[in-house]
């Protein structure tokens, strides 16, 4: 994917799909990681527009998709992108949905992306599924942590192997949320990333999409 942002085009176009993640719960709009991310470029020189985001606290895979039918059928969605990303699935785990159910409702919106990219899957970017195992919220709840690890591996290899296969950029950033520190980079729920933990995100993606 790097270079495929021209710091000499028109206006980038940027669609933003996701769940908590993507929408930045707990933190202010300007420090949500799609914003982080345009500023970023728009300091090398890029002309990237606000992005748009179509995403909520809670969604899984299949609601997501719902929620883009309903954004296109009231024709707030641009035939194209230069820029689409996409993060989901962290609540599909949450509520035990089997990794071959994920794969399949993944699968379908990754495509989904791809079509708003133009048919160019490498305009897709694809974040991995944060470790929200290690987190207070799931400690004070007394959840199984290795298997919360677990589960979240298998969904990432699902969406990593996609990736790999159709030419769109992954982004692992799970790792990152596996830190013994991370306390500090979260916000008062003890469960979503603070504005320091999307900026971690922001540098490893605009190694990727370097213009």
């Amino acid at each position: 994917m790097a270079g495929i942002i021209d710091s000499g085009s028109a206006p980038v176009d940027f669609l933003a799909l996701g769940d908590s993640y993507t929408i930045g719960e707990g933190v202010r709009d300007e420090q949500r990681w799609p914003v982080q991310l345009a500023a970023a470029l728009r300091a090398r020189g890029v002309a990237i527009a606000h992005p748009q985001i179509i995403a909520k606290s809670g969604w899984t895979t299949d609601e997501l998709s719902a929620a883009i039918d309903a954004e296109d059928a009231h024709g707030n969605l641009q035939p194209h992108y230069d820029l689409v990303s996409l993060q989901i699935g962290v609540n599909d785990q949450y509520r035990g949905r089997s990794v071959e159910d994920f794969g399949a409702e993944f699968s379908r919106l990754f495509e989904r992306a791809v079509a708003f990219a133009g048919g160019d899957p490498a305009r897709v970017l694809v974040l991995s599924i944060p470790d929200w195992g290690t987190t207070p919220f799931a400690q004070a709840g007394g959840r199984d942590r290795a298997q919360i690890a677990r589960e979240i591996d298998q969904y990432n290899e699902v969406a990593a192997t996609l990736c790999r296969r159709r030419g769109a950029t992954w982004v692992d950033v799970t790792g990152l949320t596996r830190r013994p520190d991370l306390g500090h980079e979260l916000v008062a729920d003890g469960l979503h990333p603070s504005a320091a933990m999307y900026t971690l995100w922001v540098d490893r993606i605009h190694d990727k999409i370097r213009p």
